[in-house]
């Protein structure tokens, strides 16, 4: 990985070890809990709180000569020659203390700018550029991340190309922590809009980060590793619909040597949502936006129906999650609410994908399952907006969608459902009264041909409750 973060560091570095000249000894830190996490300020001076304030960073109680020293020292290491350094950069555990201060200080606006100001982007550049130590580079970006939360801290670094280079480069990293930080860093980035740009035209041109990314998500078992990269993914699809489009249809010769050749989008995708499906519920709904995302493309909808491509494993995948994970028949309705997002994401990917199912027709326990969890989710829904709570649920904007997807998903269903699959459904207990009112409900006014068709074969099977649905809806 050295090899690859060749960067010009020295001038930088030197100017900075200039305005760092002055060094200082930390005391013990204030015991209150304001300043359990602040470096303790430098001794008093005859000119008492005159000196302090002076040395005060912006409002804060951050000491100036404090960050000084710590920074200072931090070059030392940096320009350390190398038969001084045994090829890699150390840290006591003092050093290692002090750094993760200035971390967490960074978190401040006043300091993050005072950072920035001092050219700590520079020096924290140098040393990830020259560190082999992993746990000095992850805390090098974590500082860098916080300096990028502030808007104009961010335009500021996010102008470095150098820094811009580095960083795209260290998501070829082996260390799990720093690539965490890492995709951290670029997400803040990406997601401010001044800057968010400039960082889209970085990844375009910097082909190798698709294969880096896929290559974490095909082969990581680190839970919020995968949810972070997972988070960074779906900014990049959501901002740039012709980057995804070059990720759907990239080609190994491509990527060039940088790159993971041999990864395809999807199936690198899936796993990933596979490994967080019991562990981050959050992280596997983030997953399922990203394939929802592919559906609008017709690049990701050709790459779906594909023969040989990775749609009926997505299709088997979400269909589980769907039909075993989500609106269980023991779940009380306001289970919806919880849910509303995951279940607009899973019904969105499997409607796109429903067409190239050749198996629909047939009654097998699959299908019947996941029809059965569309009853469901759509009489939990008309239940939850004749609930207590009616008028916040129709504020909700998640929950209107959440209808407009299942209703159009049943009818699409409805058109190729035979008497045997009603027969079935009603045998197996999948629907009942109650649910198949609130189904053929939903049908109406958009979808007639669809509720005439499953009335039709209803009435084949279950006359009783044909006639239930004839004297509520009298179409």
């Amino acid at each position: 990985m050295s090899s690859k973060l060749t960067v010009t560091m020295d001038c930088s570095i030197d100017g900075a070890e200039d305005v760092a000249s002055e060094t200082y000894s930390p005391q013990k830190g204030d015991p209150s809990p304001e300043m359990e996490r602040n470096p303790s300020p430098p001794p008093e001076s005859a000119n008492g709180d005159e000196a302090e304030n002076a040395d005060a960073i912006g409002d804060t109680v951050y000491s100036k000569h404090w960050l000084f020293s710590t920074l200072s020292r931090l070059i030392q290491v940096v320009t350390k020659p190398p038969e001084e350094s045994d090829g890699q950069m150390q840290l006591t555990d003092d050093e290692e203390e002090d750094l993760c201060k200035v971390w967490d200080m960074a978190m401040d606006k006043d300091v993050a700018g005072f950072l920035q100001e001092f050219k700590a982007p520079d020096i924290l550049l140098g040393v990830i550029a020259k560190s082999g130590n992993p746990r000095l580079t992850e805390i090098c970006v974590g500082i860098l991340g916080n300096i990028a939360c502030f808007p104009d801290t961010c335009l500021t670094l996010s102008q470095n190309e150098d820094l811009g280079a580095v960083l795209l480069l260290l998501f070829g990293d082996s260390d799990p922590p720093t690539l965490l930080e890492t995709s951290r860093l670029i997400l803040t980035c990406v997601s401010q809009k001044d800057v968010s740009s400039l960082w889209l035209q970085r990844i375009r041109q910097q082909t190798s980060v698709r294969g880096y990314l896929l290559f974490i998500m095909s082969s990581s078992t680190n839970t919020d590793l995968l949810e972070k990269v997972g988070e960074l993914v779906d900014k990049l699809f959501d901002l740039d619909e012709e980057l995804m489009k070059s990720w759907i249809t990239a080609w190994p010769s491509e990527e060039g040597d940088d790159g993971d050749s041999c990864l395809d989008l999807a199936p690198c995708l899936l796993e990933a949502a596979k490994q967080l499906r019991s562990e981050s519920p959050n992280g596997l709904e983030v997953y399922l936006h990203i394939m929802q995302l592919l559906t609008t493309v017709n690049e990701g909808i050709q790459m779906f129906a594909s023969s040989e491509g990775p749609g009926k494993a997505v299709w088997n995948f979400v269909c589980e999650v769907v039909c075993d994970d989500l609106c269980q028949p023991n779940d009380l309705a306001v289970v919806l609410q919880e849910q509303k997002d995951a279940l607009v994401q899973a019904f969105s990917v499997l409607q796109a994908l429903y067409g190239f199912q050749e198996q629909w027709s047939s009654t097998d326990d699959k299908s019947l399952s996941l029809l059965g969890t569309i009853l469901r989710v759509i009489q939990y829904q008309s239940e939850h907006k004749e609930g207590p709570n009616n008028k916040e649920n129709a504020q909700d904007e998640q929950l209107p969608t959440l209808s407009d997807i299942t209703s159009e998903f049943l009818s699409d269903i409805c058109c190729r459902t035979s008497k045997d699959t009603v027969a079935v459904l009603v045998k197996r207990g999948y629907l009942t009264e109650k649910n198949c009112l609130a189904a053929f409900g939903s049908l109406l006014p958009n979808y007639q041909k669809s509720f005439q068709h499953l009335l039709l074969m209803l009435s084949q099977t279950d006359p009783e409750l044909a006639d239930k649905v004839r004297e509520q809806f009298p179409v």
